[in-house]
């Protein structure tokens, strides 16, 4: 009777067995699209066996199956490479988005960019210099110039707007990491929780790892599974997550920054008394560099301002007006008139002067007020000019600031300015020490319709400069200050800043697509284990019913011996 009974348990055990095989199949299936699923199977092992006697001895008899765990189809090290390489794919991605968006602030494709307007300002200088007496000519020149100060300016405020957007996204981010590790810390607690018994919480644990896919989206991560099954998840040195405790990531307050005309941020670990924090890839990272790539693009349109105003300056203010040899000395970017901070007084004009320090790399403009007079004696008339002597009345000028100061004279602008427009040469100028005004005959005075200076500003755009008199193989303005784009022109070095633009985009590009051809390869890695096959799904659901019904006939069969041998035997000594 008790090898019977032995039987009957034998094939309730097979009969459970299968029905788990074929509840955990119908798990698959139903997962089969979900995100995150990992693929589950039952680990079986036949139970220990039993000693039963027989007619010949002992013998050894199996005791049926018993379920040893209930696991999840998942490759740990297709998991780790995932998470390091989805790190860099979301750089990349956000490389290339910002580089789309600076290529549209441009927008050189369109014809209606800076290159556009600056070729369009060389025109009318071009043109100038034939038609220096036609009113028309001279009125084209400062409508192009305030065209191109526009196009400027516009590029440059699209590029702050940018930098906001991407503080904003950075914030989005920073949400949604500590959203994660959060959440993280809470799967770590319940897996622990529900795992102490020896299960698995396999669902739990696909969720956490599904978690962590979008964490190292937009940070660097490392993570270390510990002996209670609970993550420990490590970025830069920093434990952001270990077991159901996590830090908090935020932004520091707004940081004024004037040169730019922004506020800057920076990332930090709150519980960590404000340390900073630094992420090495991901969308953190991109968007950090990226925020100072942008702020370079502001930089180039700042050297290019400054040209305008200092290396173009210099070469107007050696020419006159259409009337009157009094409108020398003039700017035509910039002020010609500058009211002192400190005594009130107001200046007749403005110089702009470029400097770089030799130890740092620091770029800056200076504007001073100048007294600018003229006197004419014996038939030469000289230009001083005199710098005002208070250190308050020197503005200093970085980036953004040299950009907003960019702008057509007020003087060419009013109703007649036209006409002060430097399109005619003075020859044989007499220079002052220190580019301090200049004297000459007044038989040097081109005639009114002469267009040479308008030629030289021409030659600004397309021309290297060099200052052949005192340095050859140097880079100085015409007053003996130093040019803030070198030797090269005004052009070349535009078509320089989109040469590198475009070889940097092309450059991310063709690093984009070798990183998704890689992630494509490990995904696929990943899901040759832990996704879930249709036609293998079905082929076990069809096994495991199989066996189900062979246990239950079985179970019939041993249930029918039972009653022939309880119910169909005499009773003993009848």
């Amino acid at each position: 009777m008790r090898s019977t009974f032995a039987g009957l348990n034998t094939m309730v055990r097979g009969i459970q067995n299968n029905q788990l095989s074929l509840d955990t199949t119908g798990h698959n299936i139903t997962n089969a699209s979900t995100e995150g699923y990992s693929r589950q199977r039952v680990d079986s092992a036949a139970t220990n066996y039993q000693e039963r006697p027989s007619l010949y001895g002992g013998v050894y008899v199996g005791g049926g199956v018993d379920v040893v765990a209930l696991n999840r189809a998942r490759n740990i090290y297709a998991d780790k490479q995932y998470w390091s390489e989805n790190s860099a794919q979301s750089l990349y991605q956000t490389y290339k988005t910002n580089y789309d968006k600076v290529e549209s602030v441009f927008n050189d494709s369109k014809k209606t960019g800076i290159l556009n307007a600056m070729q369009q300002f060389y025109s009318a200088w071009v043109n100038l210099s034939d038609y220096a007496s036609d009113a028309a000519s001279r009125t084209a020149v400062l409508t192009k110039g305030n065209n191109l100060v526009d196009r400027i300016k516009t590029g440059a405020r699209q590029l702050q707007d940018q930098i906001a957007a991407q503080y904003e996204e950075m914030r989005t981010q920073v949400g949604k990491l500590n959203s994660i590790t959060d959440e993280i810390a809470r799967l770590n607690k319940n897996i622990m929780l529900a795992e102490t018994n020896g299960g698995k919480a396999n669902d739990l644990r696909d969720q956490r790892d599904l978690l962590v896919d979008k964490l190292s989206e937009i940070t660097n991560i490392n993570v270390y599974e510990e002996a209670n099954g609970q993550y420990t998840v490590v970025s830069n040195g920093m434990t952001l997550v270990q077991r159901d405790n996590r830090l908090t990531l935020e932004m520091s307050e707004p940081i004024t920054n004037d040169r730019y005309g922004i506020s800057d941020y920076t990332l930090r670990i709150k519980e960590a008394g404000g340390l900073g924090y630094v992420p090495q890839a991901g969308i953190l990272k991109a968007l950090q560099d990226t925020i100072v790539q942008d702020k370079g693009y502001i930089d180039n349109l700042a050297d290019i301002s400054a040209t305008l105003l200092t290396t173009f300056n210099d070469v107007h203010k050696l020419g006159a007006g259409i009337d009157t040899e009094a409108t020398s000395w003039m700017n035509f970017f910039g002020r010609n008139n500058f009211k002192s901070k400190a005594t009130g007084s107001t200046y007749s004009g403005e110089r702009y002067t470029w400097h770089v320090d030799p130890l740092t790399g620091d770029r800056w403009l200076t504007a001073t007020g100048q007294h600018v007079t003229r006197a004419t004696a014996a038939g030469t008339t000289t230009v001083t000019t005199v710098d005002t002597s208070n250190a308050a009345d020197i503005h200093e000028m970085r980036s953004m600031q040299i950009i907003n100061a960019l702008q057509v004279s007020d003087d060419l602008m009013a109703p007649g300015g036209q006409n002060l427009v430097a399109a005619r040469k003075i020859d044989n100028a007499t220079m002052a020490p220190g580019g301090m005004g200049y004297s000459y005959a007044a038989a040097d005075v081109n005639g009114t319709g002469d267009g040479t200076n308008a030629v030289e500003l021409s030659k600004l755009f397309n021309i290297e400069q060099y200052d052949a008199a005192t340095n050859p193989s140097g880079a100085k303005n015409p007053l003996g200050t130093e040019r803030p784009i070198s030797t090269v022109s005004i052009n070349q070095y535009y078509n320089n800043i989109m040469s590198r633009l475009g070889s940097n985009a092309e450059n991310i590009d063709k690093k984009l697509k070798q990183q998704d051809d890689l992630m494509t390869q490990i995904e696929q890695w990943r899901q040759s284990t832990s996704g879930v096959d249709w036609n293998e799904e079905l082929t076990n659901m069809l096994k495991f019913q199989t066996g189900y019904g062979a246990c239950s006939r079985v179970l019939t069969s041993m249930d029918e011996m039972l009653d022939r041998l309880i119910n169909s035997t005499g009773v003993v000594g009848r």
